[in-house]
């Protein structure tokens, strides 16, 4: 096991004060910005200043850059798990699912530069998630079951699998940022994508 690996253990089976959870959760939110603005070269000086706790504070919670780079990125996917999760409460199924594909795109479209600066720096992404099999897992059964909601009441075709949107939602990201902040667009864009998903209510 990894001085990281060791690390990461020992802080999930020791409960964080409340103090020190608040802390850790100023990095994380301080890191996501700053790898979104700036890529992983990144310094975990500007963490700390960012997020208002000293360089000290930032390396109690994560003993190394490669291990807060993972955190960001497996909060994103948690804060994603998350949103498809609340939005499975929706009574109107097909607009959880629209809601939830456009809160994708949203979040990764501008994300995408981050990911781009991982692969360039050596960083696997696939190797993070591949370490973290429950979170992809959890992302994944939340989208399958928004999916089967506006399967069932014939707002999607039946023949889409979890795996079929979630690419679908990837490449729409990208394409996303292909196309820029054009707002119309991108309204274009998912409307191709929505009619192509359309089931017989729709």
């Amino acid at each position: 096991m990894t001085t990281r690996d060791q690390a990461a253990t020992t802080s999930a089976r020791t409960p964080l004060r409340a103090d020190a959870r608040r802390n850790r959760e100023r990095v994380l939110e301080a890191a996501d910005a700053v790898f979104s603005e700036v890529g992983p070269a990144a310094s975990t000086e500007e963490v700390a200043r960012r997020a208002g706790v000293a360089i000290g504070t930032v390396f109690r919670h994560f003993p190394t850059k490669e291990a807060l780079i993972e955190a960001v990125a497996i909060g994103r996917l948690t804060q994603l798990t998350a949103e498809a999760e609340r939005l499975s409460d929706t009574a109107d199924a097909d607009a959880a699912f629209r809601t939830f594909f456009h809160r994708w795109i949203e979040l990764s479209a501008t994300k995408h530069q981050f990911a781009t600066a991982l692969a360039h720096s050596g960083t696997d992404v696939q190797q993070i998630t591949s370490t973290h099999p429950g979170v992809v897992q959890q992302l994944h059964q939340a989208v399958a079951g928004l999916l089967a909601r506006a399967q069932q009441d014939g707002s999607l075709r039946p023949d889409l699998s979890t795996s079929d949107v979630v690419a679908l939602m990837v490449g729409a990201s990208h394409a996303h940022e292909h196309i820029g902040p054009d707002p119309t667009q991108r309204a274009h864009l998912l409307s191709v994508i929505f009619d192509g998903l359309r089931g017989r209510r729709g």
